[in-house]
Order: C-alpha cells, then sequence, then structure tokens
C-alpha cells in the first residue's frame, strides 16, 4: 500500500458506488431558485430567468423566482431585514440555482452581486449554497460576450456550488423576446433548454449525495484536532 506519511490515515475516505448511493432518495420535485440582475421595468434577465422557470416546471422542478427590489445594499441593513431573510429562506430551501445577469460593463450587476453578497457561506450549522447545483446565465445588448457568466462561475465555486458545465449567452437580448415578453424560437432559446434540462439532471443526481460530495478530508481532520483539544482541557 502506498505511505502517505503526511495524511492521518485513520481520516482518509476511499470513495464507492456504495458510499455514493442515497440512503432515503427524495421524492419531491427538485427545488430552483432563480436570481436575475436588474430592476429595470422592461429587464431581460428577468424575462429569460422567467423562461427559465417555465422550462424548468416543465422539465419536473419546482421553481421560484426571486425579485430583488427593496433588498439593501450589503451590510447596508440588519440580517432581519425582511427580503433578506426571505432570499435567505428561499436558498435553504433550494436544491440548485439559477443566476442570470445583464453585462454591464464587462462584469455581472451589482444587483446580481448583492444577492450573493447577502447569502452566507455559514447559517448557524448550515451551509447554504454548499453542494447545491448551479447554472448560470447572461445577456447582452451587443455582441456575445461570456465576462458575467465567467465570473459568476468563479462566484459559484467561492459558494461552494456545483456549477453544471453548460450556459447560455444572449446576445442582442433586445431582438430576442416578443410583445409578450416570451423568447423567440433561435438557438439562443435552444440553449437555454439544453442549460435547464442540464441543472434538473445534475440536481437529480446529487441533491441526495451532496453532503457526502463535499465532505472534505482537512475538516474532518480540524474537527478531529478541536475536539481532542477539548478532551486535552477537561483531563488536565
Amino acid at each position: 500500500m502506498t505511505d502517505l506519511p503526511n495524511a492521518n490515515t485513520d481520516l482518509l475516505d476511499v470513495p464507492s458506488h456504495e458510499k455514493l448511493a442515497p440512503t432515503k432518495p427524495s421524492t419531491h420535485a427538485p427545488r430552483i431558485l432563480l436570481l436575475h440582475g436588474s430592476l429595470r421595468p422592461v429587464s431581460y434577465s428577468k424575462l429569460l430567468t422567467q423562461e427559465a422557470a417555465r422550462l424548468l416546471e416543465k422539465f419536473g422542478a419546482e421553481a421560484k423566482i426571486f425579485d430583488p427590489t427593496g433588498l439593501p445594499l450589503p451590510d447596508g441593513a440588519p440580517e432581519d431585514h425582511p427580503k433578506v431573510k426571505e432570499l435567505r429562506d428561499l436558498v435553504v430551501w433550494s436544491e440548485g440555482q439559477v443566476w442570470t445577469s445583464p453585462e454591464r460593463h464587462g462584469a455581472m450587476t451589482g444587483v446580481l452581486k448583492s444577492q450573493i453578497d447577502w447569502i452566507p457561506l455559514t447559517l448557524g450549522a448550515v451551509r447554504p449554497t454548499q453542494g447545491k447545483t448551479l447554472a448560470v446565465m447572461q445577456v447582452s445588448g451587443g455582441s456575445q460576450s461570456f465576462n458575467a457568466v465567467n465570473q459568476m462561475r468563479v462566484l459559484g465555486r467561492w459558494m461552494r456550488m456545483l456549477t453544471i458545465p453548460n450556459q447560455s449567452s444572449v446576445a442582442k437580448a433586445y431582438l430576442e423576446f416578443d410583445d409578450n415578453g416570451r423568447m423567440k424560437p433561435s438557438p439562443y432559446y435552444d440553449r437555454v433548454v439544453d442549460v435547464m434540462e442540464e441543472l434538473v439532471k445534475f440536481t437529480l443526481l446529487t441533491r441526495d449525495r451532496s453532503d457526502y460530495l463535499v465532505d472534505r478530508y482537512s475538516e474532518r481532520k480540524e474537527t478531529a484536532e478541536d475536539l481532542s483539544k477539548r478532551v486535552n482541557i477537561r483531563s488536565i
């Protein structure tokens, strides 16, 4: 057997199919939270989000869209602010998320970033985003770009989420929706279908296994060391 002098072998976990098998598979519809990054009266990121929610429901998921209107700036209000509480409750409820932002000045909007900044990595003993799936999309007023989705991928990794491989970037979004706010048939629409279908698949695949998938050696080691210190202190 390979010698690992720098590892606590008692805390190593050897993955297996058996360990990945959920003990009690969920039977409810996948729970997907959708966030969008604009407060404009006619918001193409919101229209794209609504289109995504319809697709998610068609694929058997339960979709909820958070309205960022009235959400204060991060640290600009107490954590018990009604909109902050609403957002955090939805994040805890969700098993997957969709983030959709316009690209503004080559980046995601502050509206979208503020929503993410109100979500802590931990809420008491709960890590509200860790191990949950994420799909990212953006709309642009000009030619196709991927600056916003690339930024959101970095942010999703920081929030310890499982960002799916596919993504959507809709160029000249003002041409892609009809007068009723519905997305027109196009390759852009087909890609949105792809992304939502893939998100539901990945959510079904991981939601009952997320605790095991994100269980880390370094954290097990840290917990064991903290426990050992407490025991040693009590024995003094």
